[in-house]
């Protein structure tokens, strides 16, 4: 029989039966499509081998005027600036103590002291850093106290406790002396989504339907945007921070405060031309409770005057479709906000209304502050059930993979889905948790320039692209790590391989009751852009009798039915002739592909079969 070419759809489909999906991918993983074949993604590697403390949930990169490279980095824990290399905590202060404000009481044999700080206000995890303090006669030294620490427990309203790391001794009598100054970092947020009580807070009446209403102060999520070359930051739900590039990298952010501002927000946007800073979601002016509807923005050019007059342009507005503000995002000629229900467009109109609202689309959800991004001027981003696009209208987005992601969702954990763009690829990666996992461990990417989609395992809590980078950045660990570098993982320092693979439907190569033979394969494979000297893939053809049966044991003269296809030239080859002899026999034929060893980048093209009839009988 004639050799046959066989060519598959592109984009993997889940959302039907494996047989009704003939000619076409159905699962894969580590793997994308690049005009219309799959092949291999790239690599990644770790910005620094230095590392940050806590879970990043929020990455934003920006530039100075004289060219250096900025990127912010939020955990659960800290909030640090990343330059040259290097992690600087800038992590904002509450409360800094008068002198004398804190003592010690130490116990002999353990390295736990016991802090005395009247109405101290920390809790179990915060930071606060001392300065000033005294020996306290024995092992207990000035060195060992002057320095940062975690808060260990919490005892009274009054005292709580650290570890030193040095076990007292018997000379180690207390107090440290009357010069102690305690500086207490801002409260630290949870790596997780931990439901609060009351009536509204569960799965009843809480955000999309079945996914309940998170604490706004549970999940720590970091706003940011820079305001020219300087930053404005803050936790959501908290308050906001202001941090000058110029005075250096070994500085604190400060707390934006007086002439109205908000204490509290939800999102935060500063428009990129007419340079408002606006909270989406705020206490209005004389509360302090937030208005999770309110939009403030402050006075043109100024981060820090909220205080709405006949003079300036600062001001507010509430929305009324919804319960609360979850996103925002700068888009072309407008500012999109999310309610929990609808999508509103804010433009720029002057005085004396300053912003304009418009209502761009009623019920419809976003899943997380984070799920929504923007790409060549087009919205894209997850809700609680179907993805959406937003082009100047809102559409459903049609997906292969819906019932997929949203079947094995974890939605306890949806506030932790974070979304960005790939552009070089354009694409859109969406970073999830599936059921019973606490952290994104799996990936789902909308490729809009081809109209496919694409899913696979990775573990990733924050992702962010700028052209000011070359490359998307993503927070894995407590690390940094740049995508599109190389074609393997580099994450801790130890190169390892990206294991990748992809699955096609079983194909019917007879008329669905003739067993069909193929004893030949060309592949059809480039190799491009691989490190290795001689890298491969295996190639594996799985039979099976029907549709709905167990696959067939894999027969072949040698006793399987993989092959593997190995390019030994050092110059790139992009096609292939070499052959695989190769004896499968079956009703239904599925292709995989695999590929597990460092160095090895792969696209394959439309590979050429072999085949002929080989009777009815199994």
């Amino acid at each position: 029989m004639a050799l046959t070419k066989v060519v598959f759809k592109p984009g993997i489909n889940k959302e039907v039966t494996a047989y009704s999906a003939e000619g076409q991918w159905i699962d894969c993983d580590k793997v994308r499509f690049r005009e219309g074949f799959p092949e291999k993604i790239g690599g990644w590697q770790r910005l620094s081998a230095n590392t940050f403390l806590g879970t990043c949930r929020a990455i934003f990169g920006w530039a100075t005027r004289g060219g250096v490279r900025l990127l912010g980095i939020g955990t659960n824990l800290k909030y640090y600036i990343a330059s040259g290399g290097s992690y600087y905590d800038i992590t904002p202060l509450r409360e800094t103590t008068a002198v004398g404000g804190a003592t010690f009481d130490a116990t002999t044999g353990s390295p736990v002291i016991t802090v005395t700080d009247v109405a101290h206000g920390a809790s179990a995890g915060d930071f606060v850093t001392f300065s000033g303090a005294a020996s306290l006669g024995g092992a207990i030294t000035a060195p060992v106290l002057n320095r940062e620490f975690q808060v260990v427990d919490v005892l009274t309203v009054d005292t709580y406790t650290i570890n030193v790391g040095v076990n007292a001794t018997a000379g180690d009598s207390g107090n440290g002396g009357g010069a102690t100054v305690a500086a207490y970092q801002i409260h630290i947020g949870s790596i997780t989504t931990e439901p609060i009580g009351g009536w509204g807070a569960g799965p009843w009446g809480g955000g999309a339907w079945g996914i309940g209403l998170p604490s706004l102060q549970a999940l720590r999520i970091w706003n940011h945007a820079n305001f020219g070359e300087d930053l404005i930051f803050g936790p959501r739900g908290g308050a906001l921070y202001y941090w000058d590039s110029s005075v250096g990298t070994g500085t604190r952010g400060v707390l934006i405060s007086g002439n109205d501002t908000p204490s509290l927000h939800l999102a935060l946007i500063v428009s990129d031309v007419s340079r408002f800073v606006i909270a989406l979601g705020a206490n209005d002016i004389g509360s302090a409770v937030l208005d999770p509807m309110l939009v403030r923005w402050s006075d043109q050019e100024q981060y820090d005057f909220w205080t709405p007059a006949i003079t300036n342009q600062a001001g507010g507005q509430p929305l009324s479709n919804g319960s609360r503000i979850v996103a925002g995002l700068q888009n072309r000629q407008e500012i999109l906000i999310w309610t929990d229900t609808a999508l509103y467009s804010m433009q720029y109109q002057g005085p004396p209304a300053v912003w304009g609202f418009q209502l761009m689309g009623e019920n419809t959800s976003i899943a997380s502050p984070q799920a929504a991004a923007v790409a060549n001027g087009v919205a894209y981003w997850m809700g609680a059930d179907k993805f959406y696009a937003y082009d100047g209208r809102v559409q459903t987005l049609p997906c292969s993979l819906r019932r997929y992601v949203f079947s094995d969702l974890e939605r306890s954990q949806a506030e932790q889905i974070v979304c960005g763009t790939n552009e070089g690829f354009s694409e859109i990666w969406w970073h999830y948790p599936s059921a019973g996992s606490l952290t994104n461990n799996r990936y789902v990417i909308y490729n809009y320039a081809q109209g496919v989609w694409y899913h696979g395992t990775l573990t990733r809590t924050a992702w962010f692209y700028s052209a000011l980078y070359g490359h998307p950045m993503a927070a894995v660990s407590n690390t940094i790590v740049e995508h599109e570098v190389g074609v393997d993982s580099n994450v801790t320092g130890v190169v390892e391989a990206i294991p990748a693979y992809i699955n096609s439907a079983p194909a019917d190569m007879g008329d669905g009751e003739q067993y069909t033979l193929i004893n030949k394969v060309l592949p059809d494979m480039t190799f491009t852009g691989s490190s290795a000297l001689n890298p491969r893939v295996t190639l594996e053809l799985i039979p099976s009798k029907k549709p709905g049966s167990g696959y067939q044991s894999p027969r072949s003269v040698a006793g399987n039915s993989e092959g593997a296809t190995v390019r030994s030239a050092t110059v790139p080859v992009e096609t292939f002739t070499e052959q695989l002899d190769i004896r499968v026999r079956g009703r239904l034929i599925s292709l995989k592909l695999r590929s597990e060893d460092v160095g090895v980048m792969w696209q394959l093209g439309s590979p050429l079969f072999d085949a002929r009839p080989d009777g009815k009988r199994g």
